[in-house]
């Protein structure tokens, strides 16, 4: 948890009432991309205030009447999810430096180029959403900001977020270490045992990891593996 010093306002309006918290940004940010955050862990201070500012304190009659409860962690919930949440600059650009870097990640392991079906390297999808202009908000989810951002760069670069049908088959000595590999870089859709004792299967994976996936096969069976690309 951050310090005081470091908490913001989260303050949300409903007529004539305001209501404010105060919270480390961070960890209400997390609690906004979907991931279990334990709201106990995002306020800093346990108070619903009228104005954090001063120190004056929501009262319980306001509280019933608009929330329909008293209870903090569901009034803070709703804060956080539905009111504003302020930021000092400084943690704003931290914010989405962070958060351009999971979306440029999340793009990567998903995306490729349809008429080539390769993926696209990090520098290409980075310098194509700083030539788009595309803005980055600090506290919408990641999967909504991709489906935005892929639609900006279509423009720009051919993309799309796919998956891959790929065809394996690991000969019978390289079985033990990449088998398993194989297997859990995606879904399995099909496998067979050959009677040479190889393996053949059928691996559907995101689309940016297959230059992950045959470096890997191909590292496990010294270049002993062979793959093909299914439409």
């Amino acid at each position: 948890m951050v310090s005081l010093d470091d908490a913001v306002i989260a303050r949300l309006k409903k007529g004539e009432d305001h209501f404010e918290i105060l919270v480390d940004p961070y960890l209400a940010a997390d609690l906004l991309d979907g991931k279990e955050i334990d709201i106990s862990k995002i306020l800093v201070i346990d108070k619903i205030f009228k104005d954090s500012k001063k120190g004056t304190h929501a009262s319980s009659e306001s509280l019933q009447t608009v929330f329909g409860t008293n209870n903090i962690t569901e009034i803070a919930t709703k804060i956080i999810k539905k009111g504003e949440i302020q930021l000092t600059t400084e943690q704003r650009n931290k914010m989405q430096k962070n958060k351009k870097n999971r979306i440029i990640e999340t793009i990567v392991k998903n995306a490729m180029d349809p008429k080539t079906k390769a993926p696209h390297p990090r520098q290409r999808i980075e310098l194509a959403m700083d030539q788009a202009g595309v803005h980055i908000d600090p506290f919408k989810p990641v999967s909504e900001q991709v489906k935005m951002i892929i639609e900006v760069l279509r423009p720009i670069i051919p993309i799309s977020m796919e998956q891959v049908r790929i065809s394996v088959k690991i000969p019978a000595e390289f079985i033990g270490h990449a088998y398993g590999e194989a297997r859990n870089f995606g879904a399995l859709e099909r496998e067979e045992w050959q009677s040479d004792g190889s393996w053949v299967g059928i691996i559907r994976i995101a689309a940016g990891l297959q230059t992950d996936f045959y470096e890997k096969l191909n590292d496990l069976t010294k270049g002993n593996v062979s793959t093909k690309i299914l439409k």
